[in-house]
């Protein structure tokens, strides 16, 4: 399966075999280091740092972030509030749904490793990308992000 673009043909198997290896392999590594360093995984980093950044938001806003199942969702955030991290409250505009807050000691877990997060993530990449390359791959997975999300591509149907 081939795709012709401005600089040519590409092999479209061979990029989604090498796309789908690098996220599976970073983040299989980020994992280890923050289950290491912190006692988390790196989808609990993940969850932590979205509620972090959005506060007030609901288990549909992570599974639509992470486009994955509401079920899964709602058990991932069960994980953090029995470990304390997190809590919901009652949505005052949607009696049906909760908001999700960080706990501080959710809070101060995520800062920290946030800091793991970024130093293992910059050891990995940067040791295979160089600075004009970095740009140019970053670039183009966030066009061929933005696509699928603007079309809804791949989420959950259940």
């Amino acid at each position: 399966m081939e795709y012709i673009s401005s600089g040519g043909p590409v092999d479209l198997s061979a990029f989604f075999a090498d796309l789908v290896r690098c996220e599976t392999r970073l983040y299989n590594a980020l994992n280890d280091r923050l289950r290491a360093q912190h006692g988390i995984v790196t989808s609990q980093f993940e969850f932590l740092r979205f509620l972090r950044d959005h506060p007030g938001a609901r288990v549909a806003d992570l599974a639509a972030e992470f486009a994955i199942g509401i079920g899964a969702t709602s058990k991932g955030v069960d994980r953090l509030e029995k470990q304390g991290w997190a809590v919901r409250q009652p949505n005052p505009a949607d009696r049906r749904s909760s908001l999700l807050a960080l706990t501080d000691d959710g809070t101060r877990l995520v800062d920290a490793a946030e800091e793991t997060f970024a130093a293992g993530l910059a050891e990995l990449v940067g040791g295979a990308l160089d600075g004009a390359s970095a740009p140019a791959v970053a670039e183009a997975l966030g066009r061929l992000r933005a696509a699928l999300e603007r079309d809804g591509t791949g989420m959950p149907t259940g």
